[in-house]
C-alpha cells in the first residue's frame, strides 16, 4: 500500500490508455453522482413538505358534527345534532392521554358578508372562538401584544387577536393596532395582540385574515349557548391520536345517542394519519433513490471489471515474467485489486464531490429566494453517514470489480504466459 513502486505501476497501468480509463471511471462517477443527487432531492422535498407542518401539533385530529344516517333508540334516521360544552369535559375525563381538547366556534369567512367594522372601514373575516392552547396546535407567531389567556376565558372578556391581513384592510400604514377596538357583528372587541402565520405562500396570506376571540365570549356574544362547532384533539407524544380515534368517536356517539355503526354521523380528519402517509411516501422515495443509484453504480462496476479483464489480457506476458521471477499469486492478485479499487474510489469520490458542489449551489439559490415564497423544496442535503456508506460501497465495488480479473491473472501459468505473443 505504501510502496512507491507499487503506486507507480498502478498509475502507469491506468494511464496507458487514458481515454479508455476515463470512460470506464465515468460509469462509477455517474452512479454515485445519481445516488447522492436523488437522496438530496428526496430530502429537499421532504424538508419542504415538513416545513408546511412547522408549528402544527401533528398528533392531532379534528372532529365535527354531521347528520346521522341510521335510526337508533327510537330516534329518526336523519337527525342533526351539535356538540356541547359537556362533550369537551367528558372527553377530557374519559381520555387522560389527550393533551389538548380544544373546542372551537366559527363565524363567517372571507367570502361572506362584511362582519367587521373599524371607523369607516368594513371587511369580511373569519371569526374564531378558541381556547389558549390553540396556539400550541396551530402555527402562528404573536408579533405584538399577546394571545388569548385563561383569564379571558373565565371572565368572558371582549378581546381579540387579529392577523396582519386584518391590519392591512382596517388600519393605516403606521397605525398601532394593539389597544384599539374593532366591531364584530355590532359588538366592540379590544385588540390585544397581532399574529403572523407560520405557513408559506398563498395560504399564509389567507391565514392572516382571521380574528380570534375567547371561546366563552364567542358563545355569549353571538348567542351560541353551549354549542360547540368542532374540536381539535391532540394526544400526548407517547400516544397516537390515530389509535385513540375509534374510542373517541364511540364516546361521542354514546353521548348523543347515535347508532354505533353510523360512520357518517361524526366528521373527522386525522392529521397524524395523513402525516404518517407523507412520511411513508418519503421512505419509499428514499428506497427508490438507493435502488436506482445502486443499479447505476453496479453498471459502472461491471464496466470496470470488463476493462480490468482486458488489461489483464494485455499484460499476460508481463504477469508470466513476474510469476517466473518468483511473484506469488497473492502479489499478483493484490496488484490487480489495487488498480481496480484505486480507479473505483477516485471516480466515485469525484462523483460525490461534484454532486455536493451542485447541492451547495442549489442551496445558495434557495436561500436567496424570499422567505414567503411558495416552494415545496427546502435545504436539499445528504447525511454525512451516507457519504461514509458510499465510500464503503465504493471499496466493496472495487474489490468486486477486480476479483474476477485478479483470479484470471493468477490462473495464468508462467510458461503459457511467456509463450503468448
Amino acid at each position: 500500500m505504501f510502496s512507491k513502486d507499487n503506486w507507480d505501476e498502478i498509475l502507469q497501468a491506468l494511464t496507458a490508455n487514458v481515454f479508455r480509463t476515463v470512460l470506464t471511471a465515468f460509469g462509477v462517477f455517474w452512479g454515485i453522482f445519481i445516488l447522492v443527487i436523488l437522496l438530496a432531492a428526496g430530502n429537499g422535498l421532504e424538508n419542504g413538505v415538513k416545513k408546511g407542518f412547522d408549528g402544527i401539533a401533528t398528533n392531532t385530529m379534528f372532529m365535527w358534527s354531521q347528520t346521522t344516517s341510521k335510526a337508533y333508540k327510537g330516534l329518526p334516521k336523519v337527525r342533526r345534532y351539535d356538540f356541547r360544552n359537556s362533550d369537551v369535559a367528558s372527553l377530557r375525563e374519559a381520555f387522560p392521554d389527550l393533551l389538548y381538547v380544544s373546542p372551537r366556534n366559527q363565524l363567517g369567512d372571507f367570502n361572506g358578508t362584511n362582519n367587521v367594522v373599524r371607523g369607516t372601514k368594513t371587511s369580511a373575516f373569519t371569526i374564531y372562538g378558541d381556547y389558549p392552547e390553540l396556539i400550541k396546535q396551530q402555527p402562528m407567531d404573536i408579533i405584538k401584544g399577546r394571545f388569548i389567556n385563561q383569564q379571558d376565558i373565565l371572565e368572558r372578556r371582549k378581546i381579540a387577536v387579529i392577523g396582519k391581513g386584518v391590519i392591512a384592510e382596517l388600519y393605516g400604514k403606521e397605525e398601532e393596532a394593539v389597544g384599539t377596538y374593532v366591531k364584530i357583528n355590532g359588538i366592540n372587541f379590544m385588540v390585544v395582540g397581532v399574529y403572523k402565520s407560520k405557513q408559506q405562500g398563498g395560504n399564509a396570506e389567507q391565514e392572516q385574515k382571521n380574528i380570534f376571540i375567547p371561546f366563552t365570549t364567542f358563545q355569549q356574544s353571538f348567542n351560541y349557548g353551549d354549542k360547540v362547532g368542532w374540536m381539535a384533539l391532540t394526544a400526548k407524544d407517547e400516544t397516537s391520536i390515530t389509535d385513540l380515534k375509534p374510542k373517541i368517536l364511540d364516546k361521542i356517539k354514546a353521548l348523543h345517542s347515535i347508532n354505533p355503526k353510523d360512520d357518517r354521523a361524526v366528521g373527522n380528519f386525522d392529521l397524524y394519519e395523513q402525516f404518517n402517509k407523507v412520511q411513508s411516501l418519503f421512505t419509499i422515495l428514499k428506497i427508490i433513490a438507493y435502488f436506482v443509484g445502486t443499479l447505476v453504480l453496479i453498471s459502472g462496476v461491471i464496466g470496470i471489471s470488463n476493462i480490468m479483464l482486458i488489461v489483464v489480457k494485455e499484460r499476460t506476458k508481463e504477469i508470466g515474467i513476474r510469476r517466473a521471477l518468483g511473484a506469488t499469486p497473492a502479489a499478483i492478485r493484490g496488484q490487480i485489486l489495487s488498480e481496480s479499487i484505486f480507479l473505483t474510489i477516485i471516480s466515485g469520490m469525484l462523483g460525490i464531490a461534484v454532486a455536493t458542489g451542485l447541492i451547495a449551489l442549489l442551496n445558495m439559490f434557495l436561500d436567496s429566494m424570499p422567505p414567503n415564497s411558495n416552494t415545496m423544496f427546502a435545504n436539499p442535503s445528504v447525511d454525512l453517514r451516507v457519504v461514509f456508506v458510499a465510500l464503503l460501497i465504493l471499496i466493496g465495488s472495487g474489490l468486486l470489480a477486480g476479483f474476477i480479473p485478479a483470479q484470471t491473472a493468477i490462473n495464468v501459468k508462467p510458461v503459457d504466459a511467456l509463450r503468448t505473443e
